[in-house]
């Protein structure tokens, strides 16, 4: 697997929305991308994938099967010429899963093509190690400017958020799932509309360390977010990318 390096001004403390106008003030590119971000559009709605392996794509179970998949996109309502178009030819949820309690929330996508890496389109390495807590984690997801059921999202958001300590992610999840959960973030009194696409990935110490299986609110305005551990499944993982 091929590590893609967070780019230093993703590390920037707090929210930033990348809307064309925040893009200017932040001087990207117009084709910026996060490499290892794969929109996954499906139906009734999209989720993030991550890109692990030039053929694999790893997500929630809990998400829909995609009708398409989509690399190196930075507004998924626009299209542009560099982003790649796939299809899958194999899914393959966690065995662990359970649907009612979202234990063990992961899938494995295998592309219908490898994807051709490029400065737009990389993988991000597996954790294969737990993480200390307080560690600071990067979490990018898309939301929607207006949400209108079955459009595509045009914003691309992120936080920086610190993992909690187990005993702090116990009292809030229970502690038999604690174990194999993630937590960061706060409860907030905040009402906000802001809808934001499912799965979104914890990249923390240039790994990823968790995919996001439910939020209590806006994960990328700071409000608790519970991650499926991704290196409690790391052999699994291996298991399937080698064998299929």
């Amino acid at each position: 697997m091929k590590p893609c390096l967070v780019f230093t001004l993703l590390s920037a403390a707090g929210v930033i929305l990348a809307r064309e106008s925040e893009a200017d003030k932040l001087n990207l590119p117009e084709d910026f991308t996060i490499p290892y971000m794969v929109y996954l559009q499906s139906s009734p709605e999209p989720c993030v994938g991550t890109l692990i392996h030039p053929e694999w794509v790893l997500t929630a179970a809990h998400c829909p099967l995609p009708v398409k998949i989509r690399l190196g996109v930075y507004q998924p309502s626009v299209k542009n010429k560099k982003e790649q178009i796939r299809n899958y030819s194999l899914t393959v949820p966690s065995p662990e899963f359970k649907a009612q309690s979202l234990e063990n929330d992961l899938m494995l996508i295998k592309l219908s093509k490898a994807a051709a890496l490029n400065s737009h389109v990389g993988t991000i390495a597996i954790s294969m190690e737990p993480l200390a807590f307080n560690d600071s984690c990067f979490i990018p997801t898309w939301t929607w400017n207006e949400y209108k059921n079955l459009s595509d999202p045009d914003i691309l958001t992120w936080i920086n958020q610190y993992s909690l300590p187990l005993n702090d992610c116990q009292n809030m999840v229970g502690q038999i799932m604690a174990a194999r959960i993630m937590c960061v973030g706060q409860p907030l009194n905040i009402l906000s509309r802001t809808k934001e696409v499912s799965a979104a990935p914890a990249i923390c110490d240039g790994r990823l360390h968790g995919i996001l299986s439910w939020a209590k609110g806006s994960i990328t305005l700071g409000s608790e977010g519970f991650f499926t551990e991704v290196y409690h499944h790391a052999r699994w993982i291996l298991k399937v990318i080698n064998n299929s």
